[in-house]
């Protein structure tokens, strides 16, 4: 009789009662013990039983099919499979075919009734202790996160876990970037983009190696872990370990990135009756304005504030409160007028079109760049893959060095799009004399009769932003929007320079602006 064997653990061999060494010895002595057995393959697996989905396996049910052996033996029950679904599936594949099972320790013939349904108990007590081992786990992880240690996964940068307390230590390399970055982002008034280029210019990596991106910055930003906290199934644990961070900045720059719309936790609802929200830019502190309001005796007065001002009062900033109103109105006024002057429109898309001409050859050449990475990324991958399914490489030696090259794919992918965007505005086209009519339409009937939230999604869609030296000094810049998206400023003829477009007579008084 051909005999196959087949060998599984989950984790490594220095952890395992049952490694697979010692698997396969002991199935090699039992094949040599019985009379007429003659071993012919071996299939082993580094994973979990709880899924059918194993290289090892799926080799050793292919070679079955193939009439290759007539008997898969393996040590235990629960080295073949660790749920009786899986278990029942496997047992029916291989009967199927015309090979028998058995177990080494667990001697029952599964060519009987008896026999299946003793191996398919086996199977039932196989995943009550795989579910047992999984609660005790869960349960030891949650008791060490409430104490505040790290319980896995991927390790926030600038920290890394102590094996012998199980708490989070500072790296000597990382952990004094990430104040700084902190910094940058709330003080120096640096976007998630611009501190990500400081940091790659400076030769800094992340963790895993890779340049910085945008959103490596702010999921770093985002991490309470900086102020003393880990987090373990939806709930935030103190923690004894160094904090990176003041709590003070570190509220700073979440506030901050609610107001910049970089906090997807709280962007939806970030929806407000202020029609300019994240639009008007302060020219004094370079912060954005926020909604505020007053009480007067009769009425509620509306503003838009500079944030610094908001938090830190006027000794920070002291730049003066807009009226609402009079700022939503002026801005669709100037808006509307700026869609009229189509040789305005026409000059800015010329521009738009030089500027993207000019930086076309840089373009090309860091496109190419990115499509030779991607396919070098790509070809790795799927050398890893042939590795792991080849039995050469385990899933714990490939798996992080997959996550990495998947994640650098993914950057790769995302810079590709960008480059694409940068490269089509050479080609963009001025809007015809309908279009733009359209979208007058659109202005005046928002103007007219326009709900705040139809208002609202015009000029977040219509207008770059509002820059604000003083009352007497705002300056919109407007998008053209005709699939490309172009900024068009208030220019000179067009408006006084100091003043919204069309001509102003300040805010200073509330009068209406016309």
């Amino acid at each position: 009789m051909r005999i196959a064997t087949y060998t599984r653990i989950s984790t490594d061999e220095d952890h395992q009662p049952y490694s697979l060494d010692a698997q396969a010895d002991r199935l090699g002595n039992y094949v040599a013990s019985q009379d007429g057995w003659e071993l012919v393959r071996r299939f082993t697996d580094q994973a979990s039983g709880a899924t059918t989905e194993r290289p090892g396996l799926k080799r050793a049910l292919a070679e079955a099919k193939a009439g290759r052996f007539d008997l898969l033996l393996v040590y235990r029950v629960d080295r073949f499979a660790r749920s009786v679904r899986g278990l029942a599936q496997l047992l029916e594949e291989l009967d199927g075919v015309g090979v028998a099972f058995r177990s080494a320790t667990e001697p029952f013939d599964t060519t009987t009734p008896a026999g299946r349904m003793m191996v398919q108990m086996l199977g039932v007590f196989a995943e009550f202790e795989r579910a047992t081992i999984v609660d005790r786990v869960i349960a030891g992880m949650e008791r060490k996160a409430s104490r505040g240690g790290w319980c896995g996964g991927s390790r926030p940068f600038g920290y890394a876990s102590d094996p012998a307390t199980g708490f989070l230590v500072p790296v000597e390399g990382e952990a004094p970037l990430v104040p700084l970055i902190f910094d940058r982002y709330a003080h120096s008034r640096e976007g998630a983009r611009s501190v990500a280029t400081w940091l790659n210019e400076a030769g800094h990596r992340t963790r895993a190696g890779r340049p910085w991106s945008h959103t490596a910055v702010l999921t770093l930003l985002r991490n309470p872990v900086y102020i003393g906290q880990v987090y373990f199934r939806g709930t935030f644990h103190p923690a004894p370990h160094e904090h990176l961070v003041d709590g003070e900045l570190f509220s700073q720059v979440q506030a901050l990135l609610t107001e910049r719309g970089e906090n997807y936790s709280k962007r939806a609802s970030a929806t407000s009756e202020y029609l300019l929200a994240g639009l008007i830019v302060c020219e004094r502190c370079g912060k954005h304005f926020v909604g505020s309001s007053a009480m007067g005796n009769r009425y509620r007065y509306r503003y838009y504030t500079c944030f610094t001002r908001q938090r830190y009062g006027v000794a920070h900033c002291d730049a003066e409160r807009l009226p609402a109103e009079e700022m939503d109105d002026a801005v669709l006024r100037a808006l509307r007028t700026t869609y009229e002057r189509s040789d305005l429109i026409e000059r800015a898309v010329h521009g738009a079109r030089d500027r993207a001409e000019g930086q076309r050859a840089r373009h090309e050449q860091e496109l190419a760049f990115t499509d030779t990475e991607t396919a070098k990324a790509e070809e790795a991958i799927e050398r890893y893959l042939w590795a792991f399914e080849a039995g050469t490489l385990s899933e714990a030696q490939c798996g992080a060095r997959l996550a990495k090259l998947g994640a650098k794919i993914t950057d790769l992918r995302s810079r590709r799009e960008d480059l694409l965007l940068a490269m089509d505005q050479a080609s963009a086209e001025v809007p015809s004399d309908a279009e733009l009519s359209t979208v007058r339409a659109h202005i005046d009937d928002a103007l007219a009769n326009g709900a705040t939230p139809a208002r609202k999604a015009l000029l977040q869609a219509l207008v770059h932003e509002v820059r604000v030296q003083s009352r007497e000094e705002v300056v919109p810049w407007f998008r053209v929007r005709s699939d490309a998206s172009v900024k068009v400023r208030a220019l000179g003829g067009l408006a006084p320079p100091a003043g919204l477009e069309p001509a102003t007579h300040g805010l200073g008084n509330r009068r209406s602006i016309l």
